[in-house]
């Protein structure tokens, strides 16, 4: 018979310890996670362009009303709700953590109408609780069909998001949410591990989008997937007084993330940011529910992670197969939204039939024009969709019908493409042209190599001198 030790204090305080690291361990496994992003776009939308201006006006914009709608979204959505972020993330002590995309075309015309805007979000991008994601610069559909197209596009909204807030973007989040296997392809081959999209439902069957996934065709690349119901509960029915769940208080909110299962740890709250303020007024209590949301969080144990802690922090579940592209919109979650009919697609081929050429070309106003004719809105506004999905599109439409909206866009491309033609005419073949963009890029980087010469041979010189 053995003989029965009494435990000395030194072994109650290590068992007491060990009791403790397990317990929140398991804490740890069980805790809940918000990741929040929040979409910042304006397009340049286009005045009127008869069919008699084409060939005499080369300024397709709107002045008037692209300032007005700015101006007026900055003071009553992005201005105030981005001192209240900071408030947040200051009361908190950096526990409160967002992420941003801002397309490049808005920054455009931020910096052009509301550049205290610009300013504001230096402010939050010092406190390190904010994180800026990667995007295509026009907001555009170039994913689709054009690969040249997107890694400039993506390459160039990169350094203008670094060069404006000192982060250079790591996760990224497609136009509209889109995305596919093959654009998980080639985003993992241009060095990104984090994609976002939306949780649609063709693609999850039964599976929860409450967890991290895999890119289908490259294992390191993380796929988060937007909570749809959650966060159209905050950006579409907060406000709707025929909601069964109206009104919509942080406290409630909080309770039913706290009631999804607990091994399910993440929820992705994707919306457009102009749900603060514009999309949601001011009046209808939006602001005050956004504020209150950490304290709530904080008695449940849920947290905030930015796209890449959460990517970083968390397991991926499985591989998630996307054969074909989804998107955030509509019934669908397809592309629909913008290629759903003969107006869209007519369109939409013709802007990418000259992309070779207008990249060989250095002009800035035609290389700024080429980006903000892409913009998915333009195509958004042809829509000839019914029902509900149809009266989103008009809202946000500044034409009559679908068939004006296209006659115009159609017109001021016939002049852009008229521009561009003037530079490399359209007897030149694509043979010709691809052989002339080898020669263009050959002389390119020899140019770059004798320039990194010449700084080598100054560096070389002043060392020298100063010996």
């Amino acid at each position: 018979m053995g003989i029965c030790r009494q435990k000395s204090p030194e072994d109650l305080q290590s068992g007491l310890w060990s009791l403790i690291a397990e317990r929140k361990i398991i804490t740890l496994l069980h805790m809940k996670t918000i990741c929040f992003y929040f979409q910042i776009h304006q397009p340049f939308r286009l005045k009127r362009y008869r069919f008699f201006d084409i060939g005499a006006d080369h300024y397709y914009y709107d002045d008037f009303n692209n300032e007005s709608i700015l101006q007026r979204v900055a003071a009553n959505s992005f201005l105030p709700a981005n001192q209240i972020i900071l408030d947040m993330i200051e009361a908190n002590k950096g526990k409160f953590k967002v992420a941003f995309s801002i397309s490049g075309v808005a920054l455009d015309q931020l910096e052009m109408h509301a550049p205290e805007v610009i300013d504001s979000f230096r402010k939050l991008a010092k406190t390190n609780c904010v994180e800026f994601l990667s995007e295509t610069y026009a907001h555009s559909l170039c994913s689709l069909n054009d690969p040249d197209e997107f890694r400039t596009q993506v390459e160039l909204h990169s350094k203008r998001i670094e060069s404006l807030f000192g982060k250079k973007p790591k996760a990224f989040r497609n136009t509209e949410l889109i995305y596919s296997d093959e654009l998980g392809s080639m985003l993992a081959d241009m060095g990104y591990k984090t994609i976002m999209t939306e949780g649609a439902k063709q693609i999850l069957g039964w599976k929860s989008p409450n967890f991290v996934y895999q890119c289908a065709t490259n294992s390191s690349v993380k796929l988060l997937l937007k909570n749809s119901k959650l966060s159209d509960d905050i950006t579409f029915r907060f406000s709707d007084h025929h909601w069964n769940e109206y009104p919509l208080t942080a406290d409630k909110f909080i309770d039913w993330i706290d009631q999804i299962p607990e091994n399910e740890p993440l929820v992705n709250l994707f919306m457009n940011y102009e749900t603060f303020g514009n999309l949601q007024s001011k009046e209808s209590g939006i602001f005050e529910f956004l504020k209150a949301l950490p304290y709530f969080a904080a008695q449940k144990g849920i947290t905030f992670s930015t796209p890449s802690e959460a990517a970083s922090k968390l397991k991926p579940v499985e591989p998630l197969s996307v054969p074909y592209p989804i998107s955030w919109a509509d019934e669908e979650r397809d592309v629909s939204a913008w290629l759903g009919n003969t107006l869209q697609n007519d369109a939409f081929k013709k802007i990418y039939s000259i992309g070779e050429r207008v990249r060989m070309i250095k002009d800035r106003r035609i290389q700024q024009d080429w980006l903000y004719l892409q913009s998915s809105d333009h195509f958004f506004y042809m829509s000839t969709k019914r029902a509900s999905d149809g009266a989103v599109h008009q809202h946000f439409s500044p034409y009559e019908s679908p068939y004006e909206a296209f006659t115009n866009y159609m017109n001021v491309l016939s002049d852009f493409m008229g521009r561009v033609r003037a530079q490399f005419p359209s007897t030149v073949d694509d043979e010709e042209l691809n052989s002339l963009l080898t020669t263009i890029q050959n002389q390119e980087k020899a140019i770059e190599k004798l320039e990194e010469e010449n700084k080598a041979l100054k560096a070389k010189k002043v060392k020298a001198e100063n010996k």
